[in-house]
């Protein structure tokens, strides 16, 4: 639903709810407003406001959970920094919750995925490869709820490619001493698969294209990842993140040319 739409909507609702219910109805709202304005800061208040009312509000907890993240992924994860470490930990705790208040919407489940696989992207191989399957359990119940979620799809894409990744001796860590078979299911077809799809439900999101080329060229798919990167030049940034992702795909599409001039 576009922006403006989900607005009105969240206005219609809040003027049917009882005062309580309203008044938290309305700090969700003005987070959405927020949130959507870039002003990381003002959300987080409304949306903390909200769960002071109500800690189990099920909405104010994904969203929540997916703006701390939002801020926590502003700091490269290259970077050592535990002002972003903690921000990932509470965003993890907030995605639980709101789980826990609502077990059959995707919202929640989508978020703790989120949640537990950017937190571990600053943590050691074996931490990573430890909380791996929770993020492909979270992200499957997502799209099993919401076949059409396209950021479910996107971290289960990002999962398999991860998965391929994997050292040898990750691989065998992950085998041996957690009996992982289900690393054993990931392959390139399928994170591509699911990355297509994540592009397929949401195209002008800039991130889907940028890891749906890297895995293109991963598999040395020169032309295919140079359609996603033309395309993803051109799209209008709306995730705050989203100019740094279009210089990540121009430096990308400067080595996809090479290739096919060879």
């Amino acid at each position: 639903m576009p922006p403006l739409r989900r607005l009105i909507a969240l206005a219609a609702l809040c003027a049917m709810l009882p005062r309580g219910l309203a008044a938290q109805a309305d700090q969700i709202a003005a987070g959405v407003a927020a949130s959507e304005s870039h002003d990381f800061a003002a959300a987080r208040k409304h949306f903390e406001i909200a769960l002071q009312r109500d800690s189990a509000s099920y909405e104010a907890n994904w969203r929540l959970a997916l703006l701390l993240i939002d801020l926590a992924k502003q700091t490269p994860d290259r970077v050592k920094s535990p002002a972003r470490d903690s921000l990932y930990v509470e965003a993890e705790t907030y995605a639980r919750r709101a789980v826990a208040a609502r077990n059959d919407d995707a919202q929640g489940h989508f978020a703790l995925a989120n949640a537990i696989g950017r937190g571990s992207l600053s943590m050691s191989a074996r931490a990573k490869v430890r909380r791996a399957l929770e993020v492909r359990s979270e992200a499957r119940r997502a799209i099993e709820l919401d076949p059409r979620h396209d950021g479910a799809w996107h971290i289960l894409g990002r999962w398999n490619a991860e998965v391929e990744r994997l050292s040898s001796l990750e691989r065998f860590f992950a085998r041996t001493f957690l009996g992982a078979a289900a690393f054993s299911d990931a392959s390139w077809d399928e994170a591509e698969r699911d990355l297509r799809l994540a592009v397929q439900y949401a195209p002008t999101r800039i991130l889907h294209r940028l890891d749906l080329a890297e895995i293109l060229v991963s598999r040395r798919k020169w032309n295919d990842a140079k359609v996603q990167l033309d395309v993803l030049a051109g799209l209008p940034p709306v995730d705050v993140l989203d100019p740094l992702y279009q210089r990540q795909g121009a430096a990308l599409a400067a080595k996809v040319r090479e290739q096919l001039h060879r």
